[in-house]
């Protein structure tokens, strides 16, 4: 719905210059540096799984060893030599696990619930850009209205004032009429100047979530078609939907994961190790000056006592465990809690738009009564200017009731956890984090990110 000042003065915009609030809701969801962030943290916790993985890979070490050695020597004979040799040995270590405990397919096990984790705390921190550049949007777009307002208002003050100094020259009022009406006047420019800074704010606000200034807003439509119809379902919906219940969720399986991570500490290692080297010695009194060697060893190595880390380990990972179940409950309590405050505040705001609405138009109807009054000699200054602030003070609230309004519905939905650019159709291509998961899982090498960075 538009707001009372927005719809005089919507014929007079350039719709090719326009912007709406889906192409606002675009320019935040591709540019917004809290978004991209997170979005670089959610890559980063990607890297966790080929980490992990390499738990299954050999390790293979190449060494390289050379130097100067001075050599003295005393003969049974009294006699001395003395050489300089340049000994130089190098080598190659494969080393591969067989059996860990099953720590590495545990700690797999752990990257990939985290990665799945970090997505959903991804797409809940979308959804809070979302909302945020509805916000500002909204705030923009009543701030203006707001200042259209109140420089009507004193449009309207002024010509009341013009109209009572006119009247005192007549005779037909006082000059405590006049000074009344010089007194609304200043008020409402003191109105009209906090209108102003109010839209200031509100248009550096926007331009840090949205990501450059605004342009020519238009009015913007709820969303309530995308929320559940009744608050029962809305609480369900959100119990499976939000991100922060899902991302609490699979926090619950990270914990519960790691207590196996932790017991692998008591269970036996085995591996086995293949080294290859060549030793050359420069030294020509020795027999020998070369010494070849490979050998392939099995070990296996099982814990008896480690002063008790590993059990402490253990115990300490339970109770996290614990912990992250508590945290899913807490969650859920407060994504009911949130739901229940959106839905009842959405059906509030229509409410008071409608109460708004009738407001406008009752004291619209009283202040043409007045002023036709007031020429009559029935009525007061004072009676109009009451009316007259009467009714700009119903417009200003009819203009926050819009805002709200559009605030509330993307809000109830952003509860619901249904806040996305999929759900509001959003022309803009999909950040999809999947792409580069399986980009760098099962990477064996190479230091550059998918992005050549």
């Amino acid at each position: 719905m538009l707001c009372v000042v927005a719809v005089a003065t919507l014929a007079m915009i350039d719709l090719s210059a326009a912007e709406t609030l889906q192409e606002a809701l675009v320019k935040a969801y591709q540019t917004n540096p809290q978004l991209n962030a997170e979005r670089a943290r959610q890559r980063g916790t990607d890297e966790n799984v080929p980490q992990a993985l390499a738990g299954y890979r050999p390790q293979i070490v190449a060494s390289l060893s050379a130097g100067l050695q001075a050599v003295r020597n005393l003969l049974p004979d009294n006699t001395i030599q003395s050489a300089t040799l340049r000994p130089w040995t190098i080598g190659v270590t494969v080393n591969q696990i067989l059996y860990n405990g099953n720590k590495t397919a545990n700690s797999v096990r752990v990257a990939e619930f985290q990665v799945k984790s970090g997505r959903e705390a991804l797409r809940n921190v979308g959804q809070g850009v979302l909302l945020d550049a509805v916000t500002a949007y909204m705030n923009v777009l009543a701030n203006q209205a707001l200042v259209e307002a109140q420089r009507a208002n004193v449009a309207v003050l002024r010509e009341i004032q013009a109209t009572t100094k006119r009247r005192l020259d007549a005779g037909d009022v006082t000059p405590t009429d006049t000074a009344q009406a010089e007194s609304r006047v200043s008020r409402g420019l003191a109105d009209l100047n906090a209108a102003e800074v109010a839209l200031a704010i509100s248009k550096a606000t926007y331009a840090e979530v949205v990501g450059q200034p605004p342009s020519q807003l238009v009015a913007a439509s709820t969303v309530d078609g995308f929320s559940p119809n009744a608050l029962v379902a809305a609480k369900e919906a959100s119990s499976h939907e939000h991100p922060a219940v899902l991302g609490a969720a699979y926090d619950v399986d990270v914990a519960q994961t790691t207590i196996k991570v932790a017991e692998s500490s008591l269970l036996p290692t085995v591996s086995v190790q293949a080294s290859a080297s060549r030793a050359v010695q420069t030294d020509q009194t020795l027999t020998t000056t070369n010494t070849d060697q490979a050998s392939v060893l099995g070990q296996l190595n099982v814990p008896i006592y480690d002063g008790g880390t590993a059990a402490s380990q253990t115990r300490q990972a339970k109770e996290l465990s614990s912990q992250s179940r508590m945290v899913l409950e807490q969650v859920r309590n407060q994504t009911r809690t949130a739901v229940t405050s959106a839905w009842v505040s959405n059906e509030g705001t229509k409410i008071a738009l409608t109460a708004a609405e009738s407001e406008v138009r009752a004291a619209n109807i009283a202040l043409q009564g007045v002023r036709r009054e007031a020429a009559g000699g029935q009525r007061t200054t004072i009676d109009v200017l009451n009316a007259q602030q009467d009714l700009t003070n119903a417009r200003t609230r009819l203009i926050a009731s819009q805002r709200d309004r559009v605030i509330a519905s993307y809000t109830l939905l952003s509860a619901v956890g249904r806040l996305d650019v999929h759900v509001l159709k959003l022309d803009t291509p999909d950040y999809l984090p999947e792409v580069h998961y399986h980009q760098v899982r099962d990477a064996w090498h190479g230091v550059r990110t998918p992005s050549g960075q």
